[in-house]
């Protein structure tokens, strides 16, 4: 039985086949997002995979039903996998921000589903690191999320020659667009076709222009100037103190596709243009008071960083690490009637921290040596009366340690837990 389309499985290293996923690898880039936003105050959360259909067509609209995996449940409730964290975290923001002191600076690690047409970079699903900041207007919080983004990427090894992210502002365009054409109702399709300028056939994009009253030129024009907005200028400014300036950029082609941006926007890319996007966020000030009926009103600005793109570019870049298994200690029981002071003696080095092996079954010394081998354990024990012989498998060094110092000498080895 094969998995769905659009799945993937995740095995320990070493890999089977090379086309299979590596959940070292998955682990290895959520540790270093969570650690990153830690160091930033941002504290982790987390909602169900399962939410009412409603909360996402409220945000998105009727049309994003066509890209969920949504059904009928068993209590007659029209529900649906989550395809993003955000309306999530608006829902809970909305239930109990009284109860949180502001700015709240928050992170996730979902994984997220959506029915969609499979592309290099895209799946059906994906874990995503989410960090919002709620409850704050200043352009402060926007320089401080972008810096979290950036931090994020850099955690990894990439470095300014592999990444840059792209600003730009919602509000620039809306006036670039009212100073020409007064039918707000076409505001939100004039942005849908902007968002799609780097990937649409440009007689396409002068065609759907010219029916807003615009010309590819003013358009190019208006992107090469790239003069930053009063709140941009703010941000690039706050990251220069930060030593930060080569990471970002002002580019007016990123306007992010989603309706429920209001303001600065921002997305990451690979230097040499070869991928996806990275990353994508920016201001949603309206977004918590749409999803709460009205009855709270917080400005909110947040990004998202998926795995599947960022691990095509550390592999791209060789920066993903070496991901070899290895234990600290197998335990060799060669004699049975040892075996239950044996178990005494894993019990005690795993309490300690200690990562530790042993034959579940009686086994041949051979046996269980080479098992110890296949393991790349960093050390062999054996009990021998009140004392357990320890040997270095890479030096092949043996030193008789009393029963009750095993823990402190082996924390004072190579491989301590």
């Amino acid at each position: 039985m094969e998995r769905l389309p659009g799945f993937r499985d995740f095995y320990p290293e070493p890999l089977p086949h090379p086309d299979v996923w590596s959940a070292d690898a998955r682990q290895y880039i959520v540790e270093r997002w969570r650690a990153t936003a830690r160091r930033y105050g941002f504290r982790e959360y987390d909602g169900p995979p399962l939410e009412p259909l409603e909360l996402f067509t409220t945000k998105s609209g009727e049309e994003i039903v066509g890209q969920l995996y949504n059904f009928i449940d068993k209590g007659e409730r029209p529900v649906a996998l989550r395809p993003e964290m955000t309306p999530t975290l608006a829902r809970m923001i909305a239930a109990h921000e009284r109860n949180y002191k502001k700015p709240i600076k928050w992170f996730a690690v979902p994984q997220l589903f959506r029915y969609e047409r499979q592309q290099k970079g895209r799946l059906r699903e994906h874990f995503q690191f989410n960090a919002d900041i709620i409850g704050e207007t200043s352009t402060a919080a926007d320089a401080e999320l972008i810096a979290l983004l950036v931090d994020s990427l850099r955690s990894l090894g990439l470095s300014e020659a592999d990444f840059v992210v792209r600003l730009s502002s919602r509000n620039a365009w809306q006036q670039f667009y009212a100073e020409r054409n007064h039918d707000s109702a076409k505001a939100y399709d004039f942005f849908q076709t902007i968002d799609k300028l780097e990937r649409e056939k440009p007689e396409v994009t002068q065609e759907k222009l010219r029916s807003f009253g615009f010309s590819i030129d003013e358009i190019t024009a208006f992107i090469q100037r790239a003069e930053p907005t009063a709140e941009l200028q703010q941000i690039v400014d706050n990251l220069a103190a930060r030593g930060l300036s080569s990471f970002v950029k002002v580019d007016y082609q990123v306007i992010r596709g989603l309706a429920y941006y209001t303001g600065v926007v921002f997305e990451a890319f690979d230097r040499k243009g070869e991928l996806r996007a990275i990353a994508g966020g920016g201001r949603y000030d309206n977004l918590i008071n749409l999803i709460s009926g009205g009855r709270v009103d917080l400005a909110a600005l947040g990004f998202g960083i998926g795995d599947i793109v960022l691990l095509e570019l550390l592999k791209a870049r060789k920066l993903l690490p070496s991901f070899e298994a290895g234990i600290d200690v197998f335990v060799l029981i060669e004699d049975e009637s040892l075996r239950n002071r044996s178990l005494a003696l894993i019990q005690q080095l795993r309490d300690a921290g200690f990562s530790v092996e042993y034959s579940l079954t009686a086994a041949k010394p051979d046996k269980q040596f080479k098992r110890a081998l296949e393991l790349k354990s960093a050390f062999t024990g054996r009990l021998e009366a009140d004392q357990v012989r320890l040997k270095n498998l890479r030096t092949r060094e043996e030193r008789l340690v009393p029963s009750s110092d095993v823990v402190s000498f082996l924390k004072n080895e190579s491989r301590p837990a």
